[in-house]
Parts: C-alpha cells; sequence; structure tokens
C-alpha cells in the first residue's frame, strides 16, 4: 500500500460511480446486490440525528478518502466516524497510521491528508452520499437522511484552537460559506440535471425529486465530534477540550477511551485474564 493517497476531484467521482454502475452495475467492484436497503422502520437516535443502522467505521486512514466513505455505505455503514485530524497535519511520518499484517503498530499523530484536504474529501463523500440515497434508497417525503457524519479531532486543547484547526471544525458544522460547498453544489446540479443519466437510472418517474436534491442538502455536515485521545492525553486535557467543545462549539460530545488511561497493571490484568499473556 502506498504512504501517499490521492483524491479523486468530484465530478470525477461521480463519473466513475456512474460509469462503473452503468458498464456493470457495480460501484467500487460492489455490485448492487449487496447494496444495503433498510428492510424494517427501525432507526437508532444519537443526539437528536437518527442512523439507520448502528455500525459504520471507525476514524482511521480509510475514512479520510471519499470513495471508501461511499463503499462504507453502499454496504450498511452509516454512523461515519471521520479521520481524526490534529493540528500537525504535515509531518513526514511512517504511514499509512496503523499496520494490522499480524501485530498493530499504531504511528503517533499520523495523518494522510492536511485539514483542507481532509475537509474536501468528507464534502465530496457528503454530496455523494445524499445523491446516492436518492437514486438507489429514496427518502419519504419529511424523512431524514440515513446517516451522521462524526468528525474525530485530537490531541490536546492548544492544538485544536490553532486557526487552521478552527476552521476546519467550523466549516465542519456549517460549510455554507466555505467555496467548495457552492462548486460541489454546482457539479451536483449539472449531473442531476443529465437527462440521460436519468435514462440510465430509469429514473423519469422521479426526475422532479431529483433534480431538487441540490435544495435539499443541508451545509451543516456535523453536530458531533469524537474526541481521541490517544498520544499521552492526560485526563485534565481530555475534560478541558469536552468543556471547549460543549460550551464554546455546541457540539454533541463523544470520548473515545484510551485503555492506556487505566493504567498498566490494569491493562496487563486484563489482556491476562483474556488469554493474552
Amino acid at each position: 500500500m502506498s504512504d501517499i493517497m490521492r483524491p479523486v476531484p468530484f465530478d470525477g467521482l461521480l463519473a466513475r460511480i456512474f460509469g462503473e454502475y452503468k458498464a456493470s452495475r457495480s460501484i467500487f467492484e460492489i455490485g448492487e446486490n449487496q447494496f444495503y436497503r433498510k428492510t424494517d422502520a427501525r432507526l437508532i437516535k444519537v443526539f437528536g440525528e437518527t442512523c439507520e443502522t448502528a455500525v459504520g467505521p471507525a476514524a482511521g486512514p480509510h475514512t479520510q478518502l471519499a470513495q471508501n466513505i461511499v463503499a462504507s455505505w453502499l454496504t450498511g455503514g452509516r454512523f461515519i466516524e471521520l479521520k481524526t485530524v490534529q493540528i500537525m497535519d504535515r509531518l513526514e511520518i511512517a504511514k499509512p497510521c496503523i499496520d494490522a499484517e499480524d501485530e498493530c503498530y499504531n504511528t503517533e499523530w499520523s495523518t494522510e491528508y492536511t485539514l483542507p484536504k481532509a475537509f474536501d474529501e468528507y464534502l465530496k463523500a457528503w454530496f455523494a452520499l445524499h445523491l446516492l440515497e436518492e437514486v438507489f434508497d429514496p427518502r419519504l417525503d419529511g424523512e431524514a437522511k440515513s446517516f451522521s457524519f462524526n468528525m474525530s479531532v485530537g490531541y490536546n486543547l492548544d492544538g485544536i484552537k490553532q486557526p487552521a484547526m478552527q476552521t476546519y471544525i467550523d466549516s465542519m458544522v456549517d460549510a455554507a460559506r466555505h467555496p467548495k460547498f457552492a462548486e460541489y453544489l454546482g457539479t451536483l446540479r449539472r449531473w442531476v440535471s443529465d437527462e440521460a443519466l436519468i435514462a440510465d437510472l430509469g429514473l423519469g418517474s422521479r426526475k422532479a425529486r431529483l433534480q431538487s436534491l441540490p435544495g435539499r442538502i443541508s451545509s451543516k455536515l456535523a453536530r458531533g465530534v469524537t474526541l481521541s485521545t490517544m498520544h499521552g492525553c492526560p485526563p485534565q486535557e481530555i475534560e478541558a477540550i469536552c468543556q471547549y467543545m460543549l460550551e464554546e462549539k455546541s457540539l454533541n460530545t463523544f470520548v473515545k477511551l484510551n485503555p492506556t488511561l487505566l493504567g498498566v497493571d490494569r491493562v496487563r490484568e486484563i489482556l491476562n485474564t483474556g488469554g493474552f499473556d
């Protein structure tokens, strides 16, 4: 696996998705018969948002790419925890950050993308999922979208308060003023107005609904944040970050507990009694 991830432009991403679907009834080699479609009315509610399922990808190198987020949604992932971002986004260190061929290794402070590039991928995925949902699993009138984006940040409060991180967080909360939001909205309008695409997908009877999609997409990508507590984040720092996210950013806040916070003796005891001596 290369340590360099190369993003696909939004227009190119949609061309790949629908070009492959037209040719082979698959998307990213996931056959249409494997696309997840919910068959009952049960939903989970998390901090005022609904999700069709309680599963989805955890933060990692894979959730930095729009096409991987799309693949997750196609196969049933609905709670999308985006890759953890932090202020040191240009470190030249080993990547990808997790190597799990045998034992698992994690590279400290690793990120494959800069903050602007990470946001760009999430924004592309946001629009792509709304479009795929409208095409393959349309909502009823008044029904909420099937998925939720949860941003993930680390690893100290000082870094979170830096301008680049503030821009990232604020753009995830509401991207309306971000130039890429308007650009991708325009791209989406062109795609849903494509008569050939509508014919290929057999959506003539739903043409008006499909073409109204751009006006129904919210600019608010994330209402919640997960705090990653890895890399030696002490308890008082965790508390300070949570307080900041709740009080200053008004974000629903999850804390990802790091086992090492329990202390070496307790962790060792859990491993030993679990058969991992």
